[in-house]
C-alpha cells in the first residue's frame, strides 16, 4: 500500500497528478464536495449560526473508501483548489475521514504539471481556517435568504419558486434593462457619405463628421452641393499604435469564447475546467491578470522562436479589480510550446483562444499610420449670388494602415459588436488611395440616409457576467451558476426576436439632381439575448418592494467585500452574519401582511368592443394569459400571450389578437384543419394530429395550402423515421433517430453496431443486444437504498408540508370583480 494519499476534488485531475508522482503516492477522487447542509434543521441560528454538515447520500460509498484508504497511509495530502470552495472541501474532507493534524497536509497548485505538483509536495501548509469560513459565510448567508425567501414567494405568487441573494439581483439587473428598452424613445438623424471617382477604377469614401439633425437640413446640405467642387484640402498623417489586450480571467475568458466561438457560459466553463484537469491551463477561476516571471520568460522564449525578437515585450498587468489576488495568475497554458490541445475540437477552440490571449499579452504593440483626408466643398452656384452662404462643412476621409503588426500577428480582442471576422478586418481594412492636396475631386454620388438611435443592448451571458464584475457582485466561482439558475428556474430566458420593418428616409445626389426615396429596413433583431419572463418580472418586483436590501446592488457588493475581509481573517463571519439577519427575517416575519392583490399578477386592459366585457391579463399556473369576462362569466374566454409579449406590456388591441385563433384552414382529405397555439408554440390540428408551424409560419395568417405542406412533409418524415418492425413482437422496432438508426425495445434504446446493416437485423438479434445494453440508472435511484437513515427520514417527512402548499398556489389564476 502506497504510503501517501492524494485526495483531489475529480478523477480527471487525479489521473493527470498520478502521472507525475511515483509508486509511493496514491491519488483518489472525493467527487467534489462530501458534506452539505441538509434541507432540515441545517442551521442552529439562535445558538450563533452554528450549521450541522451531513455526508452526502451519493458520497457515503466515497468517504468509506476514502477513510480506509487513510487509515493505511502514513500520509494524507489534500489536495483540492486553490480557492474558497477548495479549502471547504478539503476542511470537509479533514472532518469527514476523521484525519489528525499530525498525518495531514495541505497542498496546493494553480497548474496541473510536474513541476507545480512536486513544489507543492515539498511546501505544504495547514487548512486556511479564514478561507473555510468565509466559504461558510457564503453558504450560510445564502441558505437562510433561500430558506426564508421561497416560501413567500409561493404563497404570494405562485408554487415552486425560489429567491437567492446574488440570483435575484442578476435578476433584477435584466428586468430593469428591459424597462430601459420600454421607455426608449428613438430619434433621427442623418448620415451623410459622399463617394468619390478616382483614376483606375478606385473610389475614395467621405463622411460629414457630424450628422444632421433632421430631413431639412439634409436637403439644404445636398442643395448646396449641385454643382459644387471638390478639393482636398488637407492630408494628415500621424502613428498610431494598438496595444495587446491582458490575459484571461475568469470573466473576460467567459465574454470572449462568447463573442469569439458561440460558448454559453457554463459551456466555457466545462470545457476549461477539462483543460486544467488535464494539464493543459492555469486554473480557470481567478481574477488575476498577473502571469508569474516562469510564464512571462516561457512566452519570450516562444515569441522570438515562432515570430523573432521584435515581437516581444514583457508587459506586466495589475488587476483593475480590487478583490483580486494577485498572487493567483491569469489564465494561461502550462506551456506556451503547446499551442494546439484538447480531446474535442471544442476544447482545442478554448485553448487556442487562450494561448492566443496569453502569448499575445507578451507580444509589441502593433504600429499603425493614420491618414485623415479633408476635403473642402466650394458651391460655385451659391458663388454668382451677390452674398453668398456660410462655408459648407468640409467631408473627411479616414484611412489607417498597418505598418507592423506586433501582438495583430497572433489576435486581437472582440468586441459586442465586432464581426465574425473581426481579425481580418482589423489587418485590412482603412488604407486610402493615394491622394494630393489641391487634388480635384469628382463626386460620383452623395446620400444623406435617416439614422436612428439604438436603444441600450439587451444582456447577452456574458455581458451579464461583465456586469455582475464591474458592480462587485459574485466572484469568478459564481459567475457561471448565477448565469444557470436564473434560466433553469425560468426567470430570464437566452432567447430570439425577430425584427420588425421600420421605414426610413434616403436623399441622394447624382447627376446634379436630388432624390427622395422611403426605404424599409428590418430593425431590432435579436439572437442570443437575455428576456425577463413575467414570472421574473413578478419575482423581481415583490422582492425589490419588500426585501429591499437584499435586492440592492451595493448591499450585494458590500456583502461579497464582507466575505473576503472574512477570507483574510479581518471579520468574524458569525457577526457578520448577526448583523445582516436581525432586520432581514423582521421583514420575513412582516411579509405576512403583504396584500397578494397588489403585486401586479393582473391587470385590467379594457372592455371588449363588440360585447363590453372586461378583458383582463392574468398570471396563472402556466404563465400569462388573456381574459375575456370575469371569474364567475361561464363564457369567458381565455388565450395563452405569445412568446413576445408580457403581462405588464401587453395592450388591448394586441389582447384581442389573440382570440382570432383557433382559426380553421378548411378540409384536407375530408377532415378540418385548424391552426392555434398551445403550451409549446404553434400548430396545425388534423385527423387528432398536430403538427408543429415552422418558424417562418404565423398562425394568424397561414393559409391552407401552407397547412397540408406541413402535414405532408409530417408524414414523410414520420414514415422516414420508421425502419422495420417485427410482428412477432410489436415493441421491437428499428428506428431513424436524430443521431441515425437504432433499436427500441420497450422503453429501452438499443444502439446499433456500425457493422450491423439496421435494414438486415433479425429479431433475435435485437433482443439480444438489448440484453446487453445496461438499463439507464434513474435520477436519485441510489437514494432509496438508504432508506433506513436518519438523513432519508428527514427528506421523507419533508415532502408533506409542501403537498399541503399545492392548493394556495392555484388560489388566484383569475380576477374577481371587486379588483376592477
Amino acid at each position: 500500500m502506497p504510503k501517501n494519499l492524494v485526495i483531489v476534488e475529480s478523477p480527471a485531475k487525479a489521473k493527470t497528478i498520478e502521472g507525475y508522482l511515483g509508486k509511493d503516492y496514491s491519488v483518489k477522487s472525493s467527487f467534489g464536495h462530501v458534506r452539505d447542509l441538509p434541507k432540515k434543521d441545517a442551521i442552529d441560528i439562535a445558538n450563533g449560526f452554528k450549521p450541522t454538515y451531513v455526508i452526502s447520500n451519493d458520497k457515503k460509498q466515497v468517504i468509506a473508501e476514502l477513510k480506509k484508504l487513510a487509515k493505511e497511509a502514513e500520509t494524507v495530502w489534500l489536495a483540492t483548489d486553490d480557492d474558497r470552495e477548495g479549502e471547504a472541501i478539503s476542511w470537509h474532507l479533514q472532518q469527514a475521514l476523521e484525519l489528525t493534524e499530525a498525518n495531514t497536509k495541505r497542498i496546493v497548485f494553480r497548474e496541473i504539471t510536474k513541476k507545480a505538483i512536486t513544489t507543492a509536495i515539498q511546501s505544504p501548509r495547514t487548512i486556511d481556517i479564514d478561507l473555510v469560513n468565509a466559504q461558510q459565510a457564503r453558504r450560510i448567508l445564502d441558505r437562510l435568504v433561500g430558506f426564508e425567501l421561497s416560501p413567500i414567494l409561493w404563497k404570494k405568487i405562485k408554487g415552486g419558486l425560489s429567491a437567492g441573494r446574488v440570483q435575484s439581483v442578476a435578476v433584477r439587473i435584466v428586468v430593469d434593462r428591459e424597462r430601459e428598452i420600454e421607455k426608449f424613445v428613438p430619434s433621427s438623424s442623418f448620415k451623410l457619405v459622399a463617394e468619390f471617382a478616382l483614376e483606375g477604377g478606385k473610389t475614395l469614401v467621405a463622411e460629414l463628421p457630424k450628422k444632421l439633425p433632421n430631413q431639412e437640413s439634409a436637403r439644404e446640405f445636398l442643395e448646396k452641393c449641385v454643382g459644387a467642387i471638390y478639393e482636398i484640402k488637407k492630408l494628415e498623417k500621424k502613428p498610431g499604435k494598438k496595444s495587446p489586450a491582458p490575459p484571461f480571467t475568469t470573466s473576460t475568458l467567459q465574454q470572449e469564447a462568447s463573442r469569439k466561438l458561440r460558448y454559453s457560459v457554463s459551456r466555457t466553463m466545462s470545457l476549461a475546467q477539462k483543460l486544467y484537469e488535464a494539464g493543459k491551463i492555469t486554473y480557470m477561476r481567478t481574477d488575476s491578470t498577473n502571469l508569474s516571471d516562469d510564464a512571462i520568460q516561457a512566452a519570450k522564449s516562444s515569441i522570438e522562436n515562432n515570430y523573432g525578437t521584435q515581437y516581444f515585450k514583457e508587459r506586466k498587468y495589475k488587476t483593475k479589480s480590487a478583490s483580486a489576488q494577485e498572487a493567483h495568475e491569469a489564465i494561461r497554458p502550462t506551456s506556451f510550446d503547446t499551442q494546439s490541445a484538447g480531446n474535442n475540437r471544442d476544447e482545442e477552440k478554448l485553448y487556442e483562444l487562450i494561448w492566443k490571449r496569453a502569448i499575445a499579452s507578451q507580444m509589441a504593440d502593433a504600429q499603425l499610420e493614420r491618414t485623415t483626408a479633408t476635403i473642402g466643398i466650394d458651391p460655385v452656384v451659391y458663388n454668382q449670388t451677390a452674398n453668398p452662404p456660410a462655408q459648407v462643412p468640409d467631408l473627411q476621409a479616414k484611412g489607417e494602415i498597418i505598418t507592423f503588426d506586433g501582438f495583430l500577428k497572433v489576435y486581437i480582442e472582440s468586441t459586442d459588436n465586432d464581426d465574425d471576422d473581426e481579425e481580418e478586418n482589423a489587418l485590412t481594412k482603412g488604407m486610402l488611395p493615394p491622394l494630393t492636396v489641391g487634388q480635384l475631386l469628382n463626386l460620383d454620388q452623395m446620400s444623406a440616409t435617416e439614422r436612428f438611435t439604438k436603444h441600450p443592448p439587451r444582456y447577452t451571458e456574458a455581458s451579464l457576467v461583465k456586469k455582475l464584475e464591474e458592480m462587485g457582485i459574485g466572484r469568478p466561482s459564481t459567475y457561471a451558476p448565477t448565469i444557470s439558475t436564473i434560466q433553469k428556474r425560468g426567470y430570464v430566458e437566452k432567447s430570439e426576436r425577430e425584427g420588425k420593418q421600420r421605414e426610413y428616409q434616403f436623399l441622394q445626389l447624382k447627376s446634379d439632381k436630388i432624390t427622395d426615396k422611403t426605404k424599409t429596413e428590418t430593425t431590432g433583431a435579436e439572437k442570443g439575448k437575455m428576456f425577463p419572463t413575467d414570472v421574473g418580472i413578478l419575482v423581481n418586483d415583490f422582492l425589490t418592494q419588500h426585501f429591499d436590501s437584499i435586492m440592492d446592488y451595493s448591499f450585494t457588493a458590500n456583502v461579497e467585500k464582507q466575505f473576503d475581509e472574512i477570507s483574510q481573517g479581518k471579520q468574524e463571519w458569525v457577526k457578520m452574519i448577526e448583523g445582516f439577519y436581525g432586520g432581514f427575517h423582521k421583514k420575513v416575519e412582516k411579509s405576512a401582511d403583504i396584500d397578494s392583490t397588489t403585486l401586479g399578477k393582473q391587470r385590467l386592459l379594457g372592455e371588449h368592443p363588440k360585447n363590453g366585457k372586461e378583458v383582463w391579463v392574468i398570471f396563472g399556473r402556466y404563465g400569462a394569459y388573456v381574459q375575456v369576462g370575469d371569474n364567475e362569466d361561464e363564457d369567458k374566454q381565455r388565450s395563452s400571450l405569445r412568446k413576445d409579449q408580457r403581462l405588464e406590456t401587453v395592450t388591448l388591441e394586441e389582447a384581442l389578437e389573440l382570440f382570432k385563433l383557433p382559426r380553421n384552414l378548411g378540409e384536407f382529405e375530408g377532415k378540418p384543419m385548424q391552426v392555434n397555439i398551445g403550451r409549446f408554440g404553434p400548430y396545425v390540428r388534423h385527423d387528432s394530429k398536430f403538427v408543429s408551424l415552422g418558424k417562418e409560419d404565423d398562425p394568424y395568417t397561414i393559409e391552407g395550402e401552407r397547412a397540408i405542406e406541413l402535414i405532408l412533409a409530417k408524414r414523410k418524415a414520420d414514415a422516414e423515421k420508421f425502419i422495420k418492425s417485427f410482428d412477432e413482437d410489436p415493441d421491437v422496432q428499428v428506428l431513424n433517430g436524430r443521431y441515425g438508426p437504432y433499436i427500441k425495445v420497450g422503453k429501452k434504446n438499443v444502439k446499433i453496431p456500425k457493422d450491423k446493416d439496421p435494414k438486415e437485423l433479425t429479431l433475435a438479434e435485437c433482443l439480444e443486444l438489448a440484453e446487453k445494453t445496461p438499463d439507464k440508472k434513474k435520477k436519485g435511484a441510489a437514494a432509496p437504498k438508504k432508506a433506513t437513515t436518519t438523513t432519508a427520514k428527514k427528506t421523507t417527512t419533508k415532502k408533506k408540508p409542501a403537498a399541503k402548499k399545492k392548493p394556495a398556489a392555484k388560489k388566484k389564476t383569475a380576477p374577481k370583480k371587486k379588483d376592477s
